[in-house]
Order: C-alpha cells, then structure tokens, then sequence
C-alpha cells in the first residue's frame, strides 16, 4: 500500500478522475458523481441478470400446481403488471421533471423525493429485507446446482436408483468465498461486463432446459396433465393443493422480482438520452424476453413431467442423460447466480456504506481508501470498513441458507414479501402524486383496484409459502440435499 486517499461520497472512485489542464475533472457527472457510462444493453443485462435467475427453475412446478389454464395466465398476468409499474417507476428517477429534474440515486431517494414522510422508511425495510433474502436465496440455489453437478456424475455411474446425496455445506462455502472476493467491486458501476457474462448464461441453461423437455415430450410416454393442475385425491390432499397453489403464485412472483433493484440499474445509464425512455425500452426488452423463456420453460416443462414436474428441473433429476449437458447447465446456473448475487447486494452496500459515512465522517476506518497495485489489474482501491462489513454479510447470508435450504418455500416467501410494496404500491402511489390523479376518478379507482388484487394475491402467496416453509423444516434432514 502506498498511498491514501480520503473519499466521502458513496460513488466517487478515484481511479476514474484525471484532472486535465484547465483544472477542471473530466469522467465525472454534473452533480459531482462518477460519470455514469451505462446503455440500453447494459441496463438489459442487468435486468435479465435480475430477472431470469433461479426462478425460472421452478416455473414447471408452479404450472404444475395451477395447470393450463390458471398457470400461463397468472405468468402473463405478472409480467404485463412488472412491465406497466416499471415505467411508471422509471419516470420518478427524476424529479420533479422525468427527463430535467434532480436525479434520485436509491429506491428510497425516490420515494423521499414522490411521497415522503413514514412510507420511505416503509419502503427501505421492504427493499433491504428483499435484497437479504435474495441474496440467501441464490446462495441456496447455487449450492444445488454445484451438487447437482455431483448427484449427475454418480447416477451416471451408479445408476439412477443409487443413493447419491452429497452436502450442500461445501459449495454454500464456495460460494461464499467467490462473493467475498467479488463483494469488493466498488458500486453497481463496475458491474456491467459481470452482468453481460451472467445473462449470457441464462439464456444458456433456459435453453438447455427447453431443449431437454422438448426431446422428452418428442419421445412420448404417458404424463399426466389436466387444466386445473395436481388432481387432489391423486396427486395431493385438498389443502395440500391450497398451500401449493399459494406457494406457486409466490414462485411466480420471485420470477419478476427486479423492481428492487430498478432505480439502482436506471443510475448506472448515461445522460443522454433520457434515462427515463433509455429504461423504459430495457424494461420492454428484459421482461419480453424473460417472459417468452418463462412460459416456454414453464409449458414445455409440464408438458415434459406432467403433475409430477420437480421443483427445480434441472437439479432434481426430471432429467438424467445427456450427464455432461445437465452438468453444463447446472454450472451455467452457478455462474449466473454468481453475478445476480452482486446485482441484488450491491444496493444494500452502498446504502449502508452511504449511511456509515453520514454518521462517522471523521473515522479513517470508515472513509479512507488504500491504493494497492495489482499485476494485470493496476491500481485498486481498499477501504478496511467495506473489506470486513461486506464480507461479514457474505458470511451471514451463507450462514442462513446452511440453516433453510429450501428451494421452493424461499423463493415463494421472497417473491410474495417483495411484490407487493416494491413492483405494485410505491410506482402506484408515486405516479398518483406525481400526476395529480383526482381521487375517485377513473384512473385512481382503476390504478386502486389493481393496488389491492395485488395485496391480495401477495398475502395467500406468502401464506403458502410459509406453510411450505413449515413443511420443509420439518421433514429436513441436516447433510443431505434438498
């Protein structure tokens, strides 16, 4: 280490800074921030990083539960729902005016800047706890592909009746310690080439799990499917079908959960030309393309399994042979899930890094900044403060997915938590202040309506959830994969 430098803004990376002739900074934005560099095709990647992630996993089980008719509508339903708020939230980026206003960096910024009062608090509290929960969810899911890549290798050689359960522990443990070293990327900037890399491998494991399931229904053989999903009396008891309708609904929701982290990918985009229109445009392009894999993979996969289609159907074995394209899917998994880790954290590190500064200014643990030089990679920047917070979070969020494992019930918890207040009540909210939209008129009554079906829809998901959750725990069995 050979250098200091003192930073106390939450962006302000110095490496980026060259101070040119006339005295002025080049590379830096109008309000004193880091120039942002950001296009349509990076805020895309981010977005299908955030979007098709492991929730598209568990999309032929959801369909399974709800069937033809109830499944693809509740998907269609959700996107259209994610894409119409998506807009209405990338027109408060700025205010007052979308396109000349003052630029709002966080979620809560926005709603600080639209409603004030109680309701930023309120929206804190749901983004960061959905953000934790993502992030323990990825973990989980990351460590099944690592062990499915494991369980694929032995079935191939022992045969598809063998006992093959190995630990989800050690790869939670990998995974972790890939975060750790990835955690100190320094913003949400510096993340562009990871989330390219990251949706380039969920187009590649979607497609390996469409391709799968469209050779297991050309092969033929007898599934069950029926317009109403599991058959109760069959398949499962009367309110073992509630609870995973419930559950299923939940899944979906998961499936778009990026609101959380929309106003933080709308940031990254350059100036011109307006962020708002630049992020409407990628909001259409991820969610259209997300939705068209979605309804493939969740259709084909039902088609493929029927009632009987796995929670996860490229980890718990619909699917046997080709071994070597299911392992190659499963590490694509791990791979995507690797960058989506850092898409949904990056956020809560900055917020806390942001807030720590505020109230220490003055402590040189927290503001100061190292300059190590690194071979091939030229100067870095360490601060202490984020080197042991960030990894202690890494280190907590493994620590939680070590102690619930599972899948389904997680993810449905997270996408009932997060749908609500984040994708359907604040853009609401906040497009009916910003427009002046007179109470009880049409749009207010329209914009209510779909307000309040949405609660109620999160709630029975959550309840669904929680009791599967319930479920799990109890039939969980420590050092074995679920």
């Amino acid at each position: 280490m050979d250098a200091d430098l003192q930073k106390n803004t939450i962006y302000n990376s110095a490496s980026a800074l060259e101070v040119v002739d006339d005295g002025f900074r080049k590379n830096i934005d109008d309000d004193g921030r880091e120039k942002r560099t950001g296009t349509l095709l990076t805020a895309s990647a981010h977005i299908i990083t955030a979007v098709i992630g492991s929730g598209v996993l568990s999309l032929a089980w959801a369909i399974a539960q709800l069937g033809w008719v109830a499944g693809p509508a509740v998907l269609m339903a959700f996107s259209f729902i994610t894409y119409f708020t998506s807009t209405l939230l990338a027109d408060s980026y700025r205010t007052p005016d979308p396109v000349s206003g003052k630029r709002n960096y966080t979620y809560m910024d926005v709603v600080r800047a639209n409603l004030g009062g109680k309701k930023v608090q309120l929206c804190g509290i749901a983004q960061y706890v959905n953000l934790v929960g993502v992030t323990i969810g990825y973990t989980i899911t990351a460590s099944i592909s690592m062990v499915a890549v494991k369980k694929s290798n032995c079935f191939h050689e022992k045969g598809h009746d063998a006992q093959c359960k190995p630990s989800n522990y050690p790869y939670m443990i990998l995974f972790a310690l890939i975060q750790v070293v990835l955690s100190q990327i320094q913003n949400f900037h510096k993340l562009s080439w990871l989330s390219i890399l990251a949706a380039v491998m969920s187009f590649a494991y979607s497609s390996i799990g469409l391709g799968l399931s469209i050779a297991k229904v050309a092969e033929g053989g007898h599934v069950r499917t029926s317009l109403t999903g599991v058959e109760v009396g069959v398949d499962v008891t009367g309110s073992e079908k509630i609870w995973r309708t419930f559950q299923s609904i939940g899944d979906i929701a998961f499936a778009y959960a990026y609101s959380t982290v929309l106003i933080e990918i709308q940031d990254t985009l350059k100036s011109y030309p307006p962020e708002n229109k630049v992020m409407k445009r990628a909001s259409l392009a991820g969610v259209s393309t997300t939705t068209l894999f979605y309804v493939l993979c969740g259709c084909l996969g039902y088609a493929a399994f029927g009632n009987d289609a796995p929670g996860n159907f490229l980890t718990g074995f619909g699917f046997y042979e080709p071994f070597w394209l299911i392992d190659f899917a499963n590490v694509c998994i791990a791979i995507h899930l690797i960058g989506a880790y850092q898409v949904f954290c990056q956020p809560l590190f900055g917020f806390v890094e942001m807030k720590c500064r505020q109230q220490w200014p003055d402590s040189k643990f927290i503001t100061t900044e190292h300059i190590v030089n690194l071979p091939f990679f030229g100067e870095y920047y360490v601060n202490m403060f984020r080197l042991v917070w960030r990894t202690a979070y890494v280190t907590l969020t493994a620590i939680v997915a070590m102690i619930f494992p599972f899948f389904n019930s997680f993810l449905g918890l997270i996408g009932a938590g997060s749908f609500y207040p984040l994708t359907v009540y604040f853009p609401i909210e906040m497009y009916i202040a910003r427009a002046k939209i007179p109470k009880y008129s049409f749009t207010w009554v329209w914009l209510k309506i779909l307000s309040w079906v949405c609660l109620v829809v999160s709630l029975v998901a959550a309840i669904g959830s929680v009791q599967g959750l319930l479920m799990d725990v109890k039939k969980y069995k420590p050092f074995q994969t679920e």
